[in-house]
């Protein structure tokens, strides 16, 4: 996890410009750099590093002898590179995971070079020989990347969009900032005034498509077949598989667990691979809640079954209605689900930076989407729609779960980790039958939950445990955070506020007090920039206005 800053074409000094690259310098606490292009004045890369791999030679921009014209920044992980190296037989400098990307762009180019690469990833690669200017961003938009691009061709990057708002420009039309697409590669021509223009924009992987580094990974080619056996042993396998690969790391590794399904599965396995990898240390597990909250107990029964160092982290709805502010300002956005759920994550995330020496966090993250895990899901009307949405909600990840995963770690400079989303994990399960799916016997995520059934991993109790959303379990069951929150912001925000809401804010008009206090604190920091949210995380075929779940009446009916 890293924080990553590049300008192409400035119109302004670049020592004035550098300054807002500073913005993201809680991405990489352990080290900065701000480099100038050789032959073009006005273009740099600026570099956050948080160490995790190779601390001698890890800095960046990246660079080795054998591709002087190549310099590479990037942000995060690539699980697969020594398989690369050594199929390919690359001649490594550095034991930096990221010098694969070199060695692959050299050999097959960026496209290719993408689809490879097994792991997350945001990466900025100039190619001076050839005058080119490369962006790439992982399947899943696990790691960020924000784009700035005037009309004339000035480009400016970033890991987030706060590291842009202040770059000064020469057009008198104010520049676009916008996400860079997950799964996707664009190329620009390298103007000799450093300006760019874009000439391919293009995807390289899409989560229902096996990936093309399958044919490399440790895990051979599978068992074919449905017959539930057949799958639930594939299941069991990769998801291993996932967590196995994502112990590359030189610092400590710690976990989340809220005591719901998907990060006790994540803690459990990752307890048992890392005593077989010897690690030298325990896992830790972390959990937040106020004392009788669901989660707080679920966790400390997971905990006490699988042996993990757990650590519970107390909070008060008063402590995270004081976190909002600085909450709302790491993300980005004022999505009303997401802000509610950083929260406990943003202060969890604070604990173990300021508490522990865990800086490798595994999470649940993307579980919901992938398995249909969210309750509304009880309500799709066919399979064929339960699984149009579940690839809808993987694809629009990193606008929600995946953006308030990253961010609320980052904040404290710590560096998230999440096997569901594994690419080969992720086909798999979407390649299989849709009725294989779907919610049976009234419980959601019942095929995940009987491929690890009767093998002890976890408590059965747990293993079967209903659904219940962060930002709900981490409160009492008599009074869910999200209550706390409205009732709070009810005296924040005035009747009058909300009539003249829809005119003073026509892109995604707030619709509650809530949601008001929410996008008043956002446009204190990102003025205009509202655009960033296409669109407010809501349940599916469900007539509602909120996204928790408690106010669902299939939630009613499970209680």
């Amino acid at each position: 996890m890293c924080g990553i800053w590049a300008l192409f074409g400035s119109d302004e000094c670049l020592s004035v410009q550098c300054t807002c690259a500073m913005k993201i310098a809680h991405r990489g606490p352990d080290a900065f750099r701000f480099e100038n292009v050789n032959g073009f004045t006005n273009c740099c890369f600026g570099f956050h590093r948080l160490a995790i791999v190779d601390q001698l030679y890890g800095m960046q921009p990246l660079r080795v002898k054998r591709f002087p014209y190549l310099w590479l920044c990037y942000n995060g992980e690539i699980y697969n590179h020594n398989t690369l190296k050594e199929q390919f037989g690359f001649d490594y400098q550095t034991k930096m995971d990221g010098e694969v990307l070199l060695h692959l762009y050299d050999r097959f180019g960026i496209k290719k070079m993408a689809s490879l690469l097994d792991g997350v990833f945001a990466f900025v690669l100039l190619d001076t020989a050839n005058s080119k200017v490369h962006l790439g961003r992982d399947t899943y938009g696990v790691r960020p990347l924000y784009k700035f691009l005037t009309d004339d061709g000035f480009l400016a990057v970033c890991s987030e969009a706060k590291g842009l708002i202040d770059i000064t420009h020469s057009m008198t039309t104010a520049a676009s900032i916008v996400p860079f697409l997950p799964g996707h590669i664009e190329v620009f021509d390298l103007q000799p005034s450093g300006k760019v223009q874009s000439v391919q924009f293009e995807q390289f992987h899409c989560c229902t498509q096996e990936p093309a580094h399958a044919v490399y990974d440790t895990v051979g080619k599978l068992p074919t077949g449905f017959d539930v056996e057949t799958v639930k042993s594939n299941i069991r396998k990769l998801f291993e598989n996932a967590v196995r690969k994502r112990l590359m790391a030189h610092r400590r590794i710690g976990c989340l667990l809220s005591g719901g399904l998907d990060s006790s599965l994540v803690a459990a396995t990752l307890v048992k691979l890392a005593k077989e990898a010897k690690l030298p240390y325990p896992i830790q597990t972390f959990s937040i809640g106020s004392e009788d909250s669901p989660d707080i107990l679920a966790a400390r029964k997971v905990a006490a079954h699988i042996g993990s160092e757990h650590h519970e982290v107390n909070f008060t709805a008063e402590e995270g209605i004081q976190a909002l502010k600085e909450v709302i300002f790491h993300l980005d956005s004022y999505d009303i689900t997401t802000i509610r759920a950083s929260v406990g994550m943003y202060l969890v995330s604070k604990y173990i930076r300021t508490k522990t020496d865990s800086v490798v966090i595994f999470s649940g993250e993307g579980s919901d989407e992938l398995t249909q895990g969210y309750i509304y899901f009880h309500k799709a009307p066919s399979p064929t729609a339960a699984a149009e949405d579940s690839v809808r909600l993987l694809k629009e990840l990193y606008m929600f779960d995946v953006l308030r995963a990253d961010r609320t770690t980052a904040a404290h400079g710590l560096e998230l980790r999440v096997p569901f989303l594994d690419h080969r994990f992720t086909a798999y399960y979407l390649s299989l039958p849709e009725d294989m799916r779907v919610p049976k016997d009234g419980v959601e995520k019942h095929l995940l939950r009987e491929a690890f059934k009767g093998l002890n991993l976890i408590p059965d109790e747990i293993l079967w445990r209903r659904k219940e959303a962060f930002s709900d379990g981490v409160m009492s069951v008599k009074k869910s955070w999200h209550s706390c929150l409205q009732e709070h912001l009810q005296t924040q925000v005035t009747d009058e506020q909300m009539e003249k809401a829809r005119k003073l804010f026509p892109h995604n008009p707030p619709t509650t007090k809530e949601a008001y206090h929410f996008r008043e604190q956002f446009e204190e920091n990102f003025p205009g920039r509202a655009q960033w949210l296409s669109h407010y995380w809501m349940p599916n075929w469900v007539s509602t206005t909120d996204p928790s779940a408690r106010t669902l009446s299939i939630y009613e009916a499970k209680q």
